[in-house]
């Protein structure tokens, strides 16, 4: 089957979204919206439990086949942050030179195959995983990852596809912009030179994709495609605590392109352990040539500092910052903030944590209002959202890593001690899980002097209220944040027009994606595939974004030949 032509007509269309920036999607953005949703939604649950192992403790766990080349045994450690209990699914640990000498073979048949063969057979990729395994995919998320169903099937489902599709039109402008051949002719004195040009696009090589723990398909995906659709292998390095997800996704992409003819060991999995990471080794092989990287701040500066001479795209962490000055609504911007500072319990890259706010207050069309009735108000909003446990469950989900509970309790004995609780966290009843790992959001009231307690991201659902001397002083600190310790996104509310300027130019500088004024339904942090950029590559948060050309066109390297051009025989 010619599956350019199958998916052109889709393809056609986020070319189009990618250049007007406007808002597009191929796929239904809640699950009750899916094509038969009931029988798809029960078939991808049942799929998902084929995969566990006994979850009861009797110790009987299940294997996760891949059939991949240099298996030297099995491994897993997943726990679901639902139940508590490990998923007991082991997977194929492989021998890395056996992954990479496997994908280096199967490169020149990839890499000589056409961009129109490559790229439809990765928008069948994408195909399969919507129409076969997204619910699936959906469950493997809830269960590793820690998110809720909603947000498992959007943000880590459709809305990851669209950015996978995102990934392939850029790559494919970028490959178009490389004409094949060319006719050159100049004078030299009395000599006329003719020559046939030939250029070629040459792959960088092998490229390992690191996912993280959160949010492990959302950048998988498009790092994937954009190696892949560049002619590059990959190897896939999962977190141990999120690897079905991956898996599943590796088994689809093997299955898709042994179908289409090619050697599947474009696409494998390299498992690891938290005791025993692989991370480095793989990062320093010597036939690595390009490094996805998603995950810690620590890690991620030693891949930007280590991968050479391979390339490095990397996205960390961002200390994403808010700057409170005056709003025509203050209640409605509350609702915002509160209801964004709570989505899946801030374990997101793009959850806001540093709210900044004048010492003299918020001014508002009835006035001013004080720096503590603000806090005080945006700490009530946050306990609203989150006392009843089913809408508690919707919006917080639950945390995805017990070092979370850990780090939260430090914060909140230490924010007792040179600041104000404005809200304690506490674990919520999760009405369909009773073993689920949760809490509530711990705010705290500080100053600009308690840097060292809010200074760099705090992973989990911690914010932080701080005083500052004046609107320009707020600024100044937020964006001091972003520079330092890296911002993916941020969020202004002001009626002033003239510091609104003074803002989204500060911000621009300090490389941090602006939001102001929004208030309503979307949350403050949505991210639009082929519309809104992700990361900008522009301060310590990550050096790459998606999605532009700079993520796709250094996958590959042109190379030419030219020689004089023959006469027609």
């Amino acid at each position: 089957m010619n599956f350019f032509d199958k998916h052109l007509p889709v393809l056609e269309l986020a070319r189009q979204a990618c250049e007007a920036r406007h808002c597009w999607s191929p796929y239904p953005e809640m699950p009750a919206k899916y094509p038969d949703a009931a029988a798809a939604q029960a078939a991808g649950r049942a799929a998902f439990e084929v995969h566990l192992g006994d979850t009861a403790g009797t110790g009987s766990r299940r294997r996760f086949a891949l059939d991949q080349p240099g298996q030297v045994g099995w491994l897993g450690e997943e726990v679901s942050p639902y139940t508590q209990q490990p998923l007991a699914i082991d997977y194929p640990r492989a021998d890395v030179d056996a992954l990479f000498d496997a994908a280096s073979a199967a490169m020149p048949a990839w890499s000589q195959a056409s961009i129109e063969t490559r790229l439809g057979t990765l928008m069948e990729v994408l195909d399969v995983l919507y129409r076969e395994h997204l619910f699936e995919l959906t469950h493997a998320v809830m269960h590793t990852a820690g998110q809720s169903y909603n947000m498992a099937y959007a943000g880590s489902g459709v809305n990851a596809l669209g950015r996978g599709i995102e990934a392939l039109v850029y790559g494919e402008k970028a490959m178009r912009l490389v004409t094949p051949r060319a006719h050159w002719e100049r004078s030299f004195g009395p000599s006329q030179i003719r020559l046939e040009k030939t250029y070629r696009i040459i792959p960088r090589g092998v490229a390992v994709c690191f996912t993280c723990a959160s949010f492990p398909t959302w950048n998988a995906w498009p790092s994937m495609l954009a190696s892949l659709a560049t002619g590059n292998p990959v190897i896939v390095k999962p977190h141990p605590a999120t690897v079905l997800p991956m898996a599943i996704s590796v088994r689809v992409f093997r299955r898709v392109l042994a179908a289409a003819g090619f050697d599947p060991n474009l696409v494998t999995l390299a498992v690891d352990s938290v005791a025993e990471p692989l991370g480095k080794v793989l990062v320093k092989h010597p036939k690595t040539a390009i490094v996805d990287f998603t995950g810690s701040v620590q890690f991620g500066q030693w891949v930007e500092q280590n991968a050479w001479p391979a390339l490095a795209y990397t996205e960390t962490a961002g200390c994403n910052t808010v700057v409170l000055e005056s709003a025509e609504d203050l209640d409605a911007a509350i609702r915002s903030l509160a209801t964004t500072l709570c989505m899946f319990s801030a374990q997101m890259c793009t959850s806001p944590q540093n709210i900044y706010i004048p010492r003299s207050g918020v001014r508002t069309p009835q006035g001013q209002v004080s720096l503590g009735e603000v806090g005080e108000r945006l700490a009530a909003a946050v306990a609203a959202l989150t006392r009843d446990p089913k809408k508690a469950s919707m919006i917080l989900a639950t945390i995805q890593s017990p070092q979370t509970l850990a780090m939260l309790e430090g914060f909140r004995q230490q924010g007792a001690d040179t600041g104000r609780v404005l809200l304690e966290p506490k674990p919520y009843p999760h009405p369909e899980f009773p073993q689920a790992r949760t809490s509530t959001p711990l705010m705290l009231q500080v100053s600009t002097a308690d840097r060292a307690l809010y200074g760099g991201e705090r992973f989990g659902p911690v914010s932080f209220v701080i005083a500052c001397d004046s609107a320009e002083d707020a600024l100044a600190q937020a964006t001091a944040d972003v520079r330092e310790f890296g911002g993916l996104t941020a969020f202004l509310y002001s009626t002033d027009e003239r510091y609104i300027a003074k803002a989204e130019a500060a911000y621009a500088r300090a490389g941090a994606q602006l939001t102001t004024n929004l208030t309503g339904a979307m949350p403050l942090n949505f991210a639009a595939a082929y519309s809104d950029y992700h990361v900008t590559g522009l301060n310590p948060a990550g050096n790459a974004s998606l999605t532009h050309l700079g993520f796709v066109a250094g996958r590959f390297g042109v190379s030419q030949s030219r020689r004089p051009q023959r006469s027609a025989a």
